[in-house]
């Protein structure tokens, strides 16, 4: 693997040595920041991503947050070209079907949930766990912030009993955020913006400062396969909090951003890539599902937990601005691949 000569995030003297967070860090014109191409190495990304998408999922799926499949109402989304709909029992346990009643194909997800089934709202049929003819139920998990569903058909792998879940911050001692967004892509497309995070400081300079990549995967099979960068979550003018995070990929449609020294230590940023389908013209369609899952060992993170209601909007806010950047990129790089013309 190669490093850079200098550890530790530009303008301190290595990622949350001191005790207030918050750093002065060097921001030169946008133009004058140091050129990050060179290291930016279409062959670096391109092992990277060849090496994610080596990586079995099971044929799950992340469908949607935890939050959005209720006991309630069914929740409805398409995934892989399969209409599906999802609900809860009473017990908390998720369920999830096709989308399609079998009937007189209603669609579910407009239905309703009664006594732990899914309840047609054309023709009154209950559906439940126990399946009925012509209708199927799919495995779902829920790993607390996410709802997963198994689709051996669209996945085409040796099916897994759980999806491969990444580490994340021990539950009820972090806030998580979950937010979601759709472009004209591919999964492939929205790994491919992870793994090249050279672009942070050019492409989002309204929220990250000084960003250096400190570290690179290197041969056919490195060990660890990760990257590693020093960069300065930007709050205000040349002030930022300095982090040393690594990207890894547990599997082919998800990338793990994770701090590993400074504010918020464990804290993680996973990137879910779900393929959705196609457009009426044919093109594919990926839902990006991003959850934050942040911890802090500071006093006042406590009292962030108590608000989280009031914190998470903010931090869903900052991952949709982001990815509506990092999202036009991807449908670019898309376009790119499929006229013929990506350089890569």
């Amino acid at each position: 693997m190669s490093t850079s000569d200098t550890p530790g995030t530009p303008g301190t003297s290595g990622p949350g040595t001191g005790r207030i967070p918050l750093s002065r860090l060097p921001s030169p014109r946008w133009s004058a920041q140091e050129p990050t191409w060179r290291g930016a190495a279409p062959a670096v990304i391109g092992a990277a991503l060849k090496r994610a998408l080596a990586r079995p999922s099971g044929n799950w799926f992340v469908l949607a947050a935890s939050e959005q499949v209720r006991a309630d109402r069914p929740f409805g989304r398409v995934v892989a070209g399969t209409e599906l709909v999802a609900w809860r029992t009473p017990d908390g346990t998720p369920h999830a079907g096709p989308g399609a009643c079998p009937h007189l194909g209603a669609p579910l997800c407009r239905g309703a949930v009664a006594e732990g089934r899914l309840v047609c709202r054309w023709h009154g049929l209950s559906l439940g766990s126990d399946g009925f003819p012509g209708w199927s139920p799919y495995p779902a998990h829920d790993d607390g912030v996410l709802v997963w569903v198994r689709l051996d058909r669209e996945g085409g792998e040796e099916p897994l009993p759980e999806p491969v879940v990444p580490e994340r911050p021990r539950a009820g001692t972090a806030i998580a955020a979950v937010e979601s967004l759709a472009g004209r892509c591919e999964p492939e497309d929205v790994i491919a913006n992870r793994l090249d995070p050279w672009h942070g400081s050019w492409f989002h300079p309204y929220s990250f400062l000084g960003l250096r990549v400190v570290e690179v995967p290197e041969g056919p099979d490195p060990d660890p396969d990760r990257m590693v960068v020093d960069v300065g979550f930007k709050v205000a003018g040349r002030w930022g909090v300095p982090v040393r995070a690594e990207f890894t990929c547990p599997e082919p449609r998800t990338v793990v951003m994770r701090i590993t020294e400074g504010e918020g230590r464990g804290s993680v940023v996973e990137t879910h890539a779900t393929p959705l389908g196609t457009d009426r013209n044919g093109v594919p369609r990926t839902a990006v599902i991003e959850a934050t899952v942040a911890v802090s060992d500071r006093p006042g993170f406590a009292l962030a937990r108590r608000l989280s209601g009031a914190v998470r909007p903010l931090v869903r806010t900052a991952a949709r601005r982001l990815w509506r950047d990092d999202l036009a990129y991807a449908e670019r790089r898309y376009l790119l691949r499929a006229s013929g013309r990506w350089p890569g």
